[in-house]
């Protein structure tokens, strides 16, 4: 019972560790379904085992390639977006934009992407004939014709080439939207060509059950559950029960406040994946 795997057992488990069943925790079933699917989100979006890191790929079919390369102010694939002027004294005037839907739909799983990997073809490190596989042909196979130093240098050199001739193709990603914009050319795309995508993808405790256990997913959920058990009780403050006793459910929202901060400070410090550099 310690190590829930399920749903409803990491729940019991949440409200033992408040007092149940010794004490009564005033909270309905809909509040902790609620506060179980905000646990599990902000597991997702901030833990790093909340994710996995995954390389999708996906198939180019003719219906993206036709909203890709939409021209002019129609057609498919063109969104049309006005915006109206107010009526200054010279007159009032609609102003249109055009945006092409250049965009792949990503699964809802899916909270953020890295990059696409490069599918172009390169003279410099695909194909038979590419620079790569000469030097390994020619230079490389005979014993000690190239010193180790030679040949990482070349690399090195042909490798800024590479990335100055096929350069890492621009994306455009926003976890609200499931759209996965690739600002290519895609009149030169090949239908039935696969891209692969550098992505994070957010773990479905459904599957991996071990989530239900995990350390920092059963305080979380403890301290709102009990923020929320306070926040119900804030109504009958000051209510004398019999016998003397009132009701403390400030104290117990307060606590659990107090509670969420440290968590959420301990997220930020210990789970979380550093941010990337910044530089300038």
């Amino acid at each position: 019972m310690a190590k829930p795997s399920t749903r409803q057992g990491l729940i019991d488990y949440c409200l033992r560790r408040l007092g149940y069943p010794v004490l009564e925790i005033n909270v309905d079933d809909d509040q902790l379904d609620d506060m179980v699917d905000d646990a599990i989100q902000y597991f997702n979006e901030r833990h790093f085992d909340g994710v996995e890191r995954m390389y999708l790929k996906y198939k180019i079919t003719q219906s993206d390639v036709d909203r890709g390369k939409a021209k002019g102010t129609s057609g498919v694939g063109i969104v049309t977006t006005t915006a109206s002027s107010k009526d200054t004294g010279a007159g009032s005037f609609t102003s249109s934009f055009y945006e092409t839907s250049n965009f792949i739909q990503v699964p809802d799983s899916v909270i953020g992407i890295e990059k696409i990997f490069k599918f172009d073809t390169s003279s410099i490190s695909g194909g038979m004939f590419s620079i790569k596989y000469q030097l390994f042909l020619n230079d490389l196979y005979y014993f000690n014709s190239v010193e180790l130093l030679q040949y990482a240098m070349t690399k090195s050199y042909l490798e800024d080439i590479d990335h100055l001739l096929t350069t890492d193709k621009q994306v455009r990603f926003n976890k609200r939207q499931d759209r996965l914009y690739l600002d290519i050319d895609w009149g030169s795309q090949t239908v039935g060509d696969f891209i692969v995508i550098d992505c994070y993808r957010a773990l479905d405790p459904a599957s991996f059950t071990q989530i239900y256990n995990d350390s920092f997913l059963k305080q979380y959920l403890t301290s709102l559950i009990k923020r929320q058990w306070g926040q119900n009780l804030l109504k009958f403050r000051g209510v004398k029960l019999p016998g003397g006793v009132e009701l403390n459910g400030r104290e117990i929202y307060d606590d659990a406040e107090k509670e969420l901060q440290a968590l959420k400070q301990r997220m930020a410090a210990e789970y979380e994946l550093p941010p990337y550099d910044f530089i300038g």
